[in-house]
């Protein structure tokens, strides 16, 4: 069969390279296209367009990028009706997918979207139109099952969280060198240079209060290392890597965590965590307002309680996250607290299985199904 998938950020490279293996596993004249990443090409895909191209975040880029955004959309549906695909699998990116998804209907093509776009944190009136030119919804997190079923009377199939199987591959992996002989905090300040500079210089003024401790920066692979080494100059306790955030989760003893997908993938590796957000006062006065969830964590949304702590704005200090650190490294009763959550939370997003591969068999059959 021929299959046309479109991944638009590295994370979407990542899930969708897993799913196309699992696709030729499944079908062995299985023909793929697609938007994505090096790890879908060595995968076995044909990448039409690169990740890398579609790289534009923020209100104010999207506006100032629309021609491009909208030459490469022509692009995609004419790529698309010269290939022919039987299945368009869209994978997350919603800016440009759902758009794809809507068009696509008409035509007859069939849609799966796989990892759906966050709605029931934000921008959910674009439920109704999803649920009219998406076939077939593959979800990741459990509670989306419940409420696209519950809230939108959607059957949506929940096949857990590609992740628990890209971290157990990890963690079978021979050691790396070791980054330290101090035990390690890894600092995950994010990937935007915005985003690291309200928070880095926090993370980095605990490293003064615990000298005992390394701290090791997980660079962003967008950011320049003379971005980092005006930052940690000052710090005696603190080096970097890049290209390295699974190895150092490894041997991490704790993480400073930026909210995002970062915060489960620490508790994959069953590192105690703080998480960390701060904005700009303004945008956190419209995130406030427009984002409706009781977390903003992960693995807290996940489980529905207060697993990792979450400290938010003005609560993300020097001297909370020196309070938050010392507990999670130093209070066994919290330890096995946390080491009891994060097992509950993977045996849920385990769902009984590989999420990539029931994924595949799921899209594979639903085209076979006719």
């Amino acid at each position: 069969m021929k299959y046309y998938i479109i991944a638009g950020e590295a994370s979407g490279d990542l899930h969708g390279s897993n799913l196309i293996k699992q696709l030729h596993a499944l079908d062995a004249q299985a023909t793929i296209r697609c938007w994505g990443g090096d790890l879908m090409q060595a995968a076995g895909a044909t990448v039409v367009k690169h990740y890398r191209e579609l790289a534009i975040m923020g209100f104010t880029e999207v506006l100032l990028h629309l021609r491009t955004i909208f030459k490469n959309i022509a692009f995609c549906k004419q790529d698309i009706e010269a290939f022919k695909p039987d299945v368009l699998v869209l994978i997350d990116y919603p800016g440009i997918n759902l758009r794809i998804a809507k068009w696509a209907k008409p035509l007859g093509y069939k849609t799966v979207f796989y990892i759906s776009p966050q709605v029931w944190a934000w921008k959910e009136s674009r439920v109704p139109t999803m649920k009219q030119t998406i076939d077939k919804m593959l979800v990741i997190l459990p509670f989306e099952k419940d409420y696209y079923h519950n809230k939108w009377q959607w059957d949506v199939e929940y096949v857990g969280h590609p992740l628990v199987k890209v971290i157990e591959d990890e963690m079978q992996k021979p050691p790396a060198q070791k980054l330290s002989e101090k035990p390690i905090v890894a600092l995950l300040p994010g990937s935007r240079k915005q985003e690291i500079l309200k928070k880095l210089p926090i993370m980095l003024e605990v490293s003064k209060v615990l000298p005992q401790y390394q701290f090791v920066v997980a660079k962003a692979p967008g950011q320049e290392d003379s971005f980092y080494d005006a930052l940690l100059q000052p710090y005696a306790n603190v080096s970097a890597v890049r290209n390295q955030t699974y190895g150092l989760l490894k041997q991490a003893q704790a993480a400073l965590v930026t909210s995002g997908t970062a915060t489960l993938e620490t508790a994959l590796f069953a590192v105690p965590e703080v998480v960390c957000y701060k904005g700009s006062n303004i945008s956190f006065q419209i995130a406030k307002r427009l984002v409706k969830v009781k977390y903003i964590s992960l693995v807290n949304l996940i489980m529905d309680k207060l697993v990792v702590k979450e400290l938010i704005q003005n609560e993300l200090t020097t001297d909370n996250l020196v309070t938050e650190l010392r507990d999670i490294l130093q209070n066994p009763a919290r330890k096995a607290a946390l080491a009891a959550d994060y097992q509950a939370l993977k045996n849920v997003l385990s769902a009984g299985g590989d999420a990539s591969a029931k994924a595949a068999k799921s899209i594979y059959d639903f085209v076979n199904r006719g």
